[in-house]
């Protein structure tokens, strides 16, 4: 974990249907009250990416060459998983299972770095609007959470790189 770092510029191979169903399996090993598994992904490969690209375009009123620009931000990887929070509990507060989907989200970030793979997460201001809900054929009880992008790492970024550390005693304290 300590060596773990998001790489935004990926190559054009990606991991498998196979790698990615394994992946997603031990990823829903994480602690969830109730057991809900309040949550799912959804594989976006090759044209279905520029399903997102339009929903990003039609969110911002785009149409024609200025919708291009959304749909190559959906091409920037050639595998997106779209984090998606189901919620259907009245038992369980809705931030816990919008946090289980999270913590589902950064597992399979963490999977995905250790065997090899470059991801990196995207959300922003359009996440949650109606046409990009629309484009991931979303359920009236469901909410994207965002997307990590997946791909290969170029040979440059497969170099050790010095992270800073975080500075523990500004993040962890005692009563």
């Amino acid at each position: 974990m300590l060596a773990r770092r998001s790489s935004s510029k990926v190559t054009d191979v990606s991991p498998t249907h196979a790698e990615i169903v394994s992946v997603v399996e031990a990823a829903g090993q994480l602690a969830d009250h109730s057991g809900l598994r309040p949550w799912r992904v959804i594989e976006i490969r090759g044209d279905a990416r520029d399903r997102v690209g339009d929903g990003f375009a039609k969110a911002e009123g785009k149409k024609g060459k200025d919708a291009e620009k959304h749909r190559q931000k959906a091409r920037r990887a050639p595998l997106i998983l779209a984090i998606v929070a189901s919620l259907g509990s009245k038992k369980v507060p809705r931030w816990e299972q919008e946090a289980v989907a999270s913590g589902v989200a950064h597992n399979i970030s963490l999977l995905l770095d250790e065997a090899g793979w470059g991801v990196f997460w995207r959300t922003g201001s359009l996440t949650r609007t109606k046409a990009v809900r629309k484009a991931h054929r979303l359920e009236a009880n469901e909410e994207l959470l965002g997307w990590l992008y997946v791909g290969g790492l170029p040979e440059r970024a497969r170099k050790p790189r010095a992270r800073g550390r975080i500075k523990v005693e500004q993040h962890l304290s005692s009563l």
